[in-house]
């Protein structure tokens, strides 16, 4: 499953971990990504969608 909002295109980020001696390495920050039923274009789909849209109401669940 690619993480990735099939509605606004919301991806995974990248920057370091940084300890108290000021080692880094990298790491990643996921998006909440969550499988839905939607309507689009009168049939209902599974999409991956991320909750902001969902909450913003950018989507048609289906019922």
């Amino acid at each position: 499953m690619a993480r990735r909002c099939d509605i606004c295109g919301k991806g995974p980020r990248t920057g370091n971990i940084v300890s108290h001696a000021e080692n880094k390495t990298r790491r990643r920050w996921l998006p909440n990504i969550q499988p839905v039923r939607v309507n689009l274009n009168g049939t209902v789909q599974r999409i991956q969608v991320c909750t902001r849209c969902l909450k913003s109401g950018k989507v048609k669940r289906a019922i």
